[in-house]
């Protein structure tokens, strides 16, 4: 990968990549109903031309190919090139000629002027140490009045699935005393849809629509499997590190999240509240 503004993040990503692909059906699972909000808003058609931006381990592109067809295209970019690699297999897998995998930096990639008539993203575009001039370079890889769907998560009180694994982190080690800015790139980033509009509106969007939506999350196993999961994951992760919590920490975590967890159980299955923002908008030029 030549062009990389937001360096940090593809080390990051690439660093991560090996607990996403290990995990892959887990959070193909747990975000399952994200994917389908972008689906169904997005009505891709037979024949489109689609950029899936932070395509990651391919959900997506088997997704978004399965509604174009073999008549339409779909570009999948990523930072992660384990992550690529993983989403390369299962489209060879499938046998999908029609869907390609690059290793690049939406900020930066040179998207083929007007090449797409539809972007979409499942969580793959609140990294961007620029995201205006992010979203600037992705509108030139759409068609005039293309479309951008995409979803975000909400504010982080909202999602059980960030703030709970924090808690229990936190109840465990203690708080870090660094505060994350909100809006630095990360999950939160696009937490507050005033902050999108204006970033879509810089970047060279018109028509922005940014709706709220309540999925349930769907994470898969029994009440400690997905304790354990969630022990692994991101927030926790974090946390750790900056406490220099142990292994034996997490357990102490994973014991906590059991009992957290339990609320969100119905019908043999755990079903996490969520709170995330569906937007779309169309190219203006």
């Amino acid at each position: 990968m030549t062009d990389v503004a937001n360096a940090d993040q593809a080390a990051y990503w690439t660093d991560r990549a090996s607990a996403w692909v290990r995990k892959q059906p887990l959070f193909d699972a747990l975000l399952a109903p994200a994917l389908d909000l972008v689906l169904a808003r997005a009505a891709l058609a037979l024949g489109d031309r689609v950029l899936d931006i932070g395509c990651g381990t391919g959900a997506s592109l088997l997704a978004a190919a399965a509604q174009v067809g073999e008549e339409g295209h779909v570009t999948g970019l990523d930072v992660s090139q384990p992550m690529l690699d993983l989403a390369h297999a299962r489209v060879a897998e499938a046998g999908l000629g029609q869907v390609a995998c690059r290793l690049g930096d939406a900020q930066v990639f040179e998207f083929r002027p007007g090449e797409a008539d539809h972007v979409i993203s499942r969580f793959g575009v609140m990294f961007f140490n620029d995201p205006i001039a992010a979203f600037a370079n992705i509108a030139s890889g759409l068609k005039p009045g293309g479309r951008l769907t995409f979803v975000a998560w909400g504010e982080l009180m909202h999602n059980p699935w960030f703030r709970d694994l924090a808690d229990a982190a936190k109840a465990v080690v203690g708080t870090p005393p660094h505060v994350p800015d909100p809006r630095a790139p990360g999950p939160m980033a696009f937490s507050d849809p005033d902050d999108i509009r204006e970033i879509l509106t810089g970047g060279g969007f018109e028509q922005i629509s940014v709706e709220t939506a309540s999925p349930k999350l769907t994470p898969t196993g029994s009440l400690d499997d997905v304790a354990r999961f969630a022990a692994g994951e991101g927030p926790v992760n974090r946390i750790l590190d900056e406490m220099g919590g142990t292994e034996a920490d997490r357990d102490a975590i994973f014991q906590r999240l059991r009992s957290v967890l339990a609320q969100y159980a119905t019908g043999g299955s755990i079903l996490v509240p969520s709170r995330l923002n569906l937007v779309s908008a169309r190219a203006a030029y």
